[in-house]
Parts: structure tokens; C-alpha cells; sequence
């Protein structure tokens, strides 16, 4: 890994945002606009700010997955090698459960909980990559299932819970625009940019919550509390918030 200096106020910032450690892993809660890895904007991504936690020999923590630059929540890390290689291997046999929280809009998916199983295949358009819903036998699909189901809802907007049974690229986006209910503020996807006279400046997609098995045993869930910009969406359209996400909390097992 390339040695990366950091200023006293990134590596405070990045201490701010764990909200689980132990010998194997760490955790933290990623703000929205910060990239996970490789961002092509002159500051550091988090995988660099990773350095905060480097050990002596300069070896920092690796990330185990990623998170889109405007997704925000829980990210899980791998403190040394044989760690980063169990949990690579659980998240390629899909042991690893995630669970997520969006805003959508209009209202209140039809029905309010189901499934959505939509293969999807990539595009790319000059320097930026979609994905679209295509037939399952296409050349380029790929499976996708996504699991949902809504907790609040009024005619402007829903909060739903989205569990996705496989990690494609932009998955939950292009999932939820298929049926009609894009994620507000997802401009790729056709996603609202105004919601009750508030604009809507990024993707209201948030990691709420990650199941995994631990490099140490058992099995783990880690659950970060929603980001202050979803919460303040959610006050702004009268939705409410169940209290689980309003505080941030870190389960040793389940």
C-alpha cells in the first residue's frame, strides 16, 4: 500500500465515524460523499483515511466491500490479511446480509413488501457505467434479488428496508426505478430531486446493517444509525423514523 499523510483534522474525522472495533475488524458509519475507493476528486477516499489506523509497519486496515460515493452507513474493514481473506470469501458465497434504507418517491411501493428479481447488465456511457434491466437470458445478464418492504409511507414518499439476496453493481437503484419508486435524489435512475419543496441532494441510500460471520467465530451484526441529511428528508415529508436507527449501536452477536 502507498504511505499516506494525513492531517490531524482527517485523522480525527475518520476516528469519529467507527462504530465497532475488535482485534480482527472495524467498522464505521461512512458519511454520504465520501468515496470508499479510488474517487476521482483531489481529497482522500476512505481507503486512504484508513492510514489513521495503520499499524507500526505502515499495514493499515482493508476495506472488505464498498459503498457508492453518495450511499452512506455501515462499512466493514479487515485489520490483517488472513481477516481481509475470511471475509472476502464470505462475501462471495453471500454469507454476508445486508440491509439497507432508502427514500423513495412516489409513495409507498405496489405492493408494500415483496420481491424483485430482475436481471440487470451493465452499459457504459463515455466514462460512466449504468446498469439496466434486461431478459434473463441476455448475453450480459446478471442475476439480481432484492428483497423490500416499506416501513413509512404517504403519498409523497416512502421509507422502505431493501435486503439484497446478490451484490450488483448499483442493484437497489435500478431495482426499486423498475418498479416505479426510484430512490429520491438518484439522478441516474430518474430518482425525485425535490421532495416537499426540499431538494434532494444525493442518493437518500443508507447501509443500515450488515449480518456476517466473524473471522474470530459466530456471527456478528453491526447496524449504523441513519445519516443526519435522510433524517432530516424524513422530518421534512412527515415520515417517521423508527427509533432503531436514530442511535448508533453495534451487536457482538445475534
Amino acid at each position: 500500500m502507498k504511505p499516506i499523510t494525513l492531517s490531524s483534522d482527517e485523522i480525527a474525522f475518520v476516528r469519529s465515524l467507527v462504530i465497532y472495533e475488535d482485534a480482527d475488524i472495524l467498522a464505521l458509519n461512512k458519511p454520504p460523499g465520501l468515496s470508499s475507493q479510488g474517487g476521482r476528486i483531489a481529497v482522500n477516499t476512505l481507503d486512504e483515511l484508513l492510514a489513521a489506523f495503520a499499524k507500526p509497519s505502515g499495514v493499515r486496515p482493508r476495506l472488505a466491500h464498498r459503498l457508492d460515493r453518495d450511499t452512506s452507513g455501515v462499512i466493514l474493514t479487515a485489520k490483517s490479511q488472513p481477516a481481509a481473506a475470511f471475509l472476502g470469501k464470505a462475501m462471495m458465497s453471500r454469507r454476508v446480509r445486508k440491509t439497507y434504507l432508502a427514500i423513495v418517491a412516489p409513495g409507498a411501493p405496489q405492493p408494500r413488501e415483496g420481491g424483485i428479481e430482475l436481471a440487470l447488465r451493465k452499459e457504459s456511457q463515455g466514462r460512466e457505467a449504468y446498469m439496466r434491466v434486461c431478459d434473463a437470458d441476455h448475453l450480459d445478464a446478471q442475476t439480481a434479488s432484492t428483497r423490500y418492504r416499506t416501513l413509512a409511507a404517504d403519498a409523497r414518499a416512502a421509507l422502505v428496508e431493501l435486503a439484497p439476496r446478490t451484490g450488483r453493481m448499483h442493484q437497489l437503484r435500478v431495482h426499486m426505478a423498475a418498479i416505479g419508486r426510484p430512490i429520491a435524489g438518484d439522478a441516474r435512475y430518474g430518482g425525485a430531486l425535490v421532495l416537499a419543496g426540499t431538494p434532494v441532494t444525493r442518493q437518500m441510500l443508507h447501509a443500515a446493517a450488515l449480518t456476517f460471520p466473524h473471522p474470530a467465530g459466530g456471527e456478528r451484526r453491526i447496524e449504523a444509525s441513519l445519516a443526519d441529511d435522510m433524517t432530516a428528508m424524513l422530518a421534512a415529508v412527515g415520515l417517521m423514523v423508527p427509533a432503531r436507527w436514530l442511535a448508533q449501536s453495534a451487536d457482538t452477536g445475534l
